[in-house]
């Protein structure tokens, strides 16, 4: 790259940082974006990590690493949530030889139909409700071990009578070491604005700031990640606030012991995870979210509450993943991805490859 795109890209990049003021509240509204967008995310705990391989599902998490080995991938998920909600994406990726590496995301989330009724009890029939949102990404590199990246998006709800439309903008950094099998991230997460309110006031977006890293052994088929999540904000926990006759006191009756209160809100950041790759065309893995197991467990009950598991296997050109995450007792989701490149299965990847510079 030269010193002129390497300048408009740091700028872009300095540009979407700033665009709109860093706040430390949780998000109170499109929380559907926080959603984990492909079956591998889920298995390793719900939040996307950088690693070396070209997988265009982490790179809709992580922009930084969209490049020209994603050429015309093409990656399709659906989650069966809970009850009659569903979700799902589907997103594409292409390489322009002037313009760089983008990719495209449709991401919608659907909360079921409900029945009408007055306080009579007359029904009106039935209604839906369902949020979607519109994603653009680019990436682009800066060296041979540093990346950086943005999404634009454009977020839609639509609850009824209620709706809202929003505009909100991702930003991430990486590093890429493919000598020690290391990729390590920086994400700002939904920085943006509510341009039209459900009832007239504004409400925040779920910001994040968030930092990701991989690590694949050398001698033994493992890769190691570790995700710190929502790091505006230090104290994550909360106190339970449940009647003591049908429960004891948990969270409320919190140690004196510093350290340990420490360690406790310190580790409410923290997701980790473990992938095993026996074949080049089967993996395993498993994560584990301390701050959900921490909120949703019941402490009568023994539980894998907090854990997740999944595996992914490639037949032929396609890649199929499966991911299941523990929410709790009542259930837990399961996620299925497909993705395969239109270039391999259609014809034309070689030809239509752009020449890298």
């Amino acid at each position: 790259m030269n010193l002129f795109g390497l300048k408009n890209a740091l700028l872009i990049f300095f540009l979407c940082l700033v665009a709109n003021p860093l706040i430390s509240q949780s998000g109170r509204v499109y929380e559907f974006l926080n959603l984990p967008t492909s079956a591998r995310i889920t298995g390793i705990g719900g939040y996307g990590v950088p690693d070396i391989e070209d997988d265009l599902n982490m790179a809709l998490f992580y922009p930084s690493l969209i490049n020209a080995n994603m050429h015309n991938d093409l990656s399709l998920n659906f989650v069966s949530y809970f009850d009659d909600i569903h979700y799902g994406t589907a997103a594409y990726s292409h390489t322009f030889e002037r313009y760089g590496s983008f990719t495209g995301r449709v991401q919608y989330i659907s909360y079921g139909k409900f029945d009408e009724r007055d306080e009579t009890g007359q029904d009106y029939g039935t209604f839906s409700a369902g949020e979607y949102a519109l994603v653009v990404g680019w990436g682009r590199q800066l060296s041979d071990q540093f990346f950086i990246g943005s999404n634009f998006k454009i977020i839609g709800s639509d609850f009824y009578e209620y709706s809202s439309f929003g505009l909100a903008v991702d930003v991430s950094g990486s590093y890429i070491n493919q000598e020690r099998l290391f990729a390590a991230s920086l994400l700002f997460r939904n920085i943006g604005r509510q341009i039209t309110t459900y009832h007239g006031n504004h409400e925040p977006l779920p910001f994040e700031v968030l930092a990701g890293a991989s690590k694949e052994l050398e001698n033994a088929p493992f890769r190691l990640f570790a995700v710190a999540h929502n790091l505006q904000k230090w104290d994550l926990t909360f106190d339970r606030q449940i009647d003591s006759r049908y429960m004891p006191a948990q969270n409320g009756d919190r140690s004196e012991d510093d350290i340990g209160d420490f360690a406790d809100r310190l580790m409410h950041h923290f997701i980790l995870g473990i992938e095993f790759i026996p074949i080049d065309n089967l993996s395993f893995h498993m994560g584990y979210n301390y701050r959900r197991r921490q909120e949703m467990k019941v402490e009568s009950r023994l539980s894998t509450v907090g854990f997740s598991w999944g595996l992914g296997i490639k037949i032929s050109r396609f890649q199929f993943s499966y991911g299941r995450s523990n929410y709790h007792l009542a259930g837990a989701p399961n996620h299925i991805t497909v993705a395969f490149n239109t270039g391999d299965v259609f014809g034309g990847r070689a030809s239509s490859m752009p020449n890298e510079e």
